[in-house]
């Protein structure tokens, strides 16, 4: 009895820190995205024409997966995950309030591209911390409760957002009331930090993982994954061809939006559950099932439209939470931070570089940007399958 006790509470323990970490991304979430919802317009009022906007999206996306390689790695080599996380979670979330202080496109722009920066810095350190809770609640349990949560507060701050808009509020305003989240977000952290000041007691680490690192089956999983994100559109380039369509009205866009961003909180853990449950077999099945979201939003009606949402949201959801626990279980405790900053970077590079030529596609031919999407996840089937042989 005493032994299944001391079980018990070590479950619990490990669900309080991820609940923790998971309400930091909640109310970070709130801050940062309810941002982004307006950085376009912001950055227009201030004078930037359209090649800036795009060239401080681009770049700001590219810099927030690219230096995520070097926060891994030096979270590895220093042991300071918490101290790592922090500082990048001060800069992801203090820029945004500061917006509302930039008198001028370029300050904004500077703004815009060091809260990216912040979440590369913070992003590798805290999910090793979170691998750390996995061996007691399952590795898709604990990565699918964390983005669920953490897509709450991704719905929740463009509704902030809008709802300050909404009662004659300006930009500045809005990025002003973002602090109340951000300084919220910050005060978790502090807690969970003084709670678990070392988050890697709850994992003991197993034997059959000591002599390895990144193996070959990381690095031909990397190569799976990657394959999927450069076949996953982004939504602006969807809510651009509803816009530009006028399939959905402008109403409708961000309700989409949010619709995605609720379906993806409820697909993660759910997901994150199986893949616990059945393996990696969770994996391959939903990206090929989820690929579908192409046609039905490029090609179809606006009912069609909406079942494509809801597909490429459970994609969104499991690959964000299953893809996460999948290198938990694959890499040992000590090089995570490492292999998390390097599957993140190869994975947004990915994703940025087939973004960018879907929509060259778009403008060329939208059957060519179907065909490739479907394509190029396709082609990742195979290799994911290899992976999971040789895991087994």
């Amino acid at each position: 009895m005493s032994s299944l006790k001391s079980h018990d509470i070590s479950k619990k323990t490990a669900l309080q820190f991820v609940i923790l970490l998971s309400m930091v991304s909640l109310f970070a979430d709130i801050t940062y995205e309810g941002a982004r919802s307006i950085t376009g317009p912001y950055l227009a009022i201030l004078g930037a024409n359209a090649v800036v906007v795009g060239f401080v999206a681009g770049f700001g996306e590219f810099a927030g997966y690219a230096l995520r390689i070097v926060s891994g790695y030096l979270a590895d080599r220093t042991g300071k995950y918490w101290a790592i996380t922090i500082i990048g979670y001060i800069c992801n979330l203090l820029a945004v309030p500061l917006l509302a202080l930039a008198g001028h496109w370029w300050i904004a722009a500077v703004l815009m591209i060091f809260e990216r920066t912040g979440k590369a810095i913070r992003v590798p350190p805290r999910d090793a911390m979170l691998s750390h809770a996995g061996q007691k609640m399952g590795m898709g349990w604990v990565f699918g409760l964390h983005e669920a949560i953490d897509q709450i507060g991704a719905m929740l701050g463009p509704l902030i957002v809008a709802f300050v808009l909404y009662i004659n509020g300006g930009y500045k305003e809005s990025f002003a009331v973002l602090l109340i989240p951000a300084l919220i977000a910050l005060s978790i952290l502090a807690f969970a930090r003084k709670l678990y000041p070392e988050p890697q007691s709850l994992e003991v680490q197993r034997d059959n993982l000591k002599a390895e690192g990144m193996n070959s089956s990381f690095w031909l999983y990397l190569v799976g994954a990657s394959l999927i994100a450069a076949g996953y559109a982004d939504f602006p380039l969807i809510a651009y061809h509803f816009q530009k369509t006028a399939l959905l009205s402008p109403i409708w866009i961000p309700i989409s939006y949010a619709i995605a961003m609720g379906l993806n909180s409820l697909s993660a853990p759910l997901f994150g559950h199986l893949y616990d449950r059945k393996g990696f077999v969770i994996l391959i099945v939903v990206s090929i099932v989820s690929c579908l979201f192409a046609p039905l939003v490029f090609l179809g009606n606006a009912t069609a439209a909406f079942f494509g949402i809801a597909l490429w949201s459970i994609g969104v959801g499991t690959h964000e939470s299953l893809m996460r626990a999948i290198v938990a279980n694959m890499v040992p405790m000590k090089k995570r931070g490492s292999a998390y900053g390097i599957f993140n970077t190869g994975y947004g590079i990915c994703w940025f570089l087939g973004s960018f030529l879907m929509g060259a596609l778009y403008d060329f031919s939208i059957l060519s940007l179907v065909i490739f999407s479907i394509f190029i996840q396709l082609l990742a089937v195979p290799i994911l399958w290899m992976v999971m042989k040789k895991i087994k």
